[in-house]
């Protein structure tokens, strides 16, 4: 029987933020893999998880997508009862409701058109006004 290594959260969700803002601004696998001097199957790869990135093209790519570095980690939440290092895996975990969104078409889509707007005012009504269509935050009667 295969024994086959399951990837990292860390490198599913920083591959997944690549795709993310690839789609956001309309470049395909193809573009960034001759930015970056790769072939688009390593960048599905990197995308996927199934291959991690060092530093260094982490850094390219941010450079490549015109987002800073921080962008590609955004969403991860720490674990509970997980402080500093540890021999046992890592210390922070995706936030799955934000990739699934984020991952979608719509959420893709929203992202676009969101970004679009220019006027910070606006934007400010719109999540006031997602804020109100999404209903009142769970009662925690605990």
């Amino acid at each position: 029987m295969e024994n086959k290594k399951k990837p990292n959260p860390i490198d599913v969700h920083v591959g997944g933020r690549v795709k993310i803002r690839r789609t956001m601004i309309g470049m395909s696998q193809e573009k960034l893999g001759e930015s970056l001097g790769l072939t688009f199957q390593q960048i599905q790869k990197y995308e996927k998880g199934t291959n991690r990135m060092g530093a260094s093209r982490l850094f390219q790519i941010a450079q490549v997508l015109d987002v800073p570095l921080q962008f590609l980690f955004e969403g991860l939440e720490p674990q509970a009862g997980r402080r500093g290092f540890s021999e046992d895996g890592p210390s922070f975990e995706p936030s799955e409701p934000f990739m699934r969104f984020m991952s979608s078409p719509e959420g893709v889509e929203l992202c676009r058109h969101f970004a679009d707007i220019a006027d910070p005012r606006v934007r400010k009504r719109i999540i006031d006004l997602i804020k109100t269509l999404s209903g009142p935050p769970p009662r925690n009667d605990g």
